[in-house]
């Protein structure tokens, strides 16, 4: 009887406490979608009906008068942002009240990372870290990446060699995940690796590893992220602990060996480790530096401080890590949209084509940081695949200080106070897939970034690098990675559809990622 006394007082105070956390959203006339807290999101996610992305779209679509939106992600509410002003506001002239990412309390590797640190601490990383990803810095990697491409061209070449048709078809992202893998450890560990031929090497098995989200993992970091004291309870890691140690031993491994032997090689550790010692100092930007193309975010305020703060070797393993995580998973999979877009338009891979056949012919087959620069048509080509196929279909933050809202509608009878720790939505994928900023959202159309264009697009509904000061420090390097391989690419292969191809391309539900229905298949043949 007792236990049962116990039970049925549980059971009241979670009803109640649901329905305080259901009727919140009323009180304030803030529209919502009907669901049962904790039950609802859950179910959603396991059936895996919509592809989060496509899933807030709906929700955005569904209000289009509406200046925010509520969500239920478990048992929090969640703000999801509708208005380009109130982002503006938010994100960056009252930044500060939403300068932080949700801790999700995952390892070491994880929240000593720049993209969870928080407050102040964030603010001395985020200076620290800042010269090391400037045009300058990003210039002296890209004989690394070309080197890597060299690589992945023979291997191409090779299994068509070998086929009997004189043509391959190639899921996409085992090439561009075998590529931007064998970039990152060129460029950020110092280490010179070949996946294509060595198709098991560590490296790769390890980071592939890390990165293999099965359904129920998915379910288990979904809980963990929303109630992170779900962790201790389950004893549950989201990265194994060895991958985890396998990377900080690469990283201090290589570190203590290039102080002893006084090794310098231009990659992200010897930039990490001169960032440390205060040896970086922050580049004047010019008026014709057009950094790496229209995708390009500045530095904030934050970013561009003097920082003379020391910081623990662990602290710098952290940064190389979320380095390899974005390179690894981010960048190849808008590689593999890139491709998709240009084997399904081939009147754009052709004038894109022709644009590289020009410039090889100005430079003798040269290409350098500054021939990405001046290919203008391939900077809207990806400027277009990025808007299309954010890598982050929605970005996070979290309220650090109460801040008011204001109405959610016209009709709203008073303001909304969002508190301390509330967390915020904001659609990017919707955003970029909205007609208001983009007339005929669903197509493909690079003019829209050209000469003549680009002042129209509203740059605040354009974030496939996120948006105010904590937006992505990499893009410069991203955007480099992606011109390089696809510089190398087109210049001696064709692109087209094959069987597999997804047509339409539509998001696979049950991916944690960014990926097709069926993998993003494609025809790889010689230019003749």
């Amino acid at each position: 009887m007792f236990y049962l006394i116990l039970v049925a007082i549980f059971v009241c105070v979670l009803a109640l406490y649901l329905n305080y956390v259901c009727s919140t959203f009323n009180q304030y006339g803030i529209k919502h979608d009907a669901t049962v807290p904790f039950i609802g999101p859950t179910i959603k996610l396991l059936r895996a009906k919509e592809h989060i992305g496509q899933d807030l779209k709906n929700l955005y679509d569904r209000y289009p008068e509406e200046r925010f939106l509520g969500r239920f992600e478990l048992l929090k509410d969640s703000i999801v942002i509708r208005d380009i002003e109130l982002l503006k506001k938010i994100t960056i002239k009252d930044s500060e009240h939403f300068l932080d990412h949700t801790s999700n309390g995952f390892e070491s590797l994880f929240e000593r990372s720049l993209f969870f640190m928080q407050g102040q601490e964030w603010k001395d990383m985020r200076s620290t870290l800042s010269p090391a990803f400037t045009s300058s810095k990003i210039r002296q990697m890209v004989p690394f990446m070309v080197e890597v491409g060299d690589q992945m061209m023979t291997s191409l070449k090779n299994q068509i060699e070998n086929s009997k048709d004189g043509y391959v078809d190639i899921d996409c992202k085992d090439l561009t995940t075998r590529y931007a893998n064998d970039v990152i450890a060129s460029c950020a560990f110092g280490l010179k690796v070949n996946s294509h031929t060595d198709k098991n090497n560590d490296f790769y098995v390890t980071g592939k590893t890390a990165f293999e989200f099965k359904l129920h993992l998915l379910l288990v970091f979904f809980l963990i992220s929303k109630v992170p004291y779900l962790k201790e309870a389950l004893n549950w890691s989201v990265l194994p602990k060895k991958t985890q140690d396998y990377f900080i031993n690469l990283f201090m491994s290589t570190m203590r060996e290039r102080e002893l032997k006084k090794i310098v090689r231009p990659d992200m550790i010897h930039l990490l480790m001169e960032a440390n010692k205060g040896k970086l100092s922050h580049e004047e930007v010019k008026s014709t530096d057009t950094a790496a193309g229209f995708a390009t975010v500045e530095e904030s305020s934050f970013g561009q401080r003097t920082m003379n703060r020391v910081w623990k070797d662990e602290d710098l393993v952290a940064q190389a890590f979320l380095f390899f995580v974005a390179g690894f998973e981010t960048v190849s999979s808008s590689m593999c949209f890139i491709m998709h877009e240009l084997a399904v338009h081939p009147d754009v891979q052709d004038r894109l084509v022709q644009e590289i056949r020009e410039h090889d012919a100005k430079n003798g087959g040269k290409f350098t940081f500054d021939s990405i620069l001046n290919m203008k048509y391939m900077d809207m080509v990806v400027s277009e695949v990025l808007r299309l196929w954010p890598p982050n279909v929605v970005l996070d933050r979290v309220c650090t200080k109460d801040y008011n809202m204001g109405k959610p509608n016209p009709a709203a009878k008073k303001d909304f106070i969002i508190r301390k720790g509330s967390p915020i939505m904001i659609p990017s994928y919707a955003f970029h897939h909205d007609a208001e900023f983009f007339p005929e959202p669903e197509k493909f159309d690079p003019e829209r970034f050209s000469e003549e264009n680009k002042h129209k697009i509203n740059p605040m509904a354009y974030m496939p690098f996120g948006v105010g000061p904590r937006n992505c420090i990499g893009s410069r390097f991203a955007l480099c990675e992606l011109k390089v391989m696809l510089y190398q690419l087109l210049r001696e292969m064709e692109l087209s559809p094959c069987e597999k191809t997804c047509i339409p391309a539509k998001l696979d539900t049950k991916s944690f990622n960014n990926r097709l229905v069926g993998g993003h298949w494609l025809r790889f043949k010689p230019r003749n």
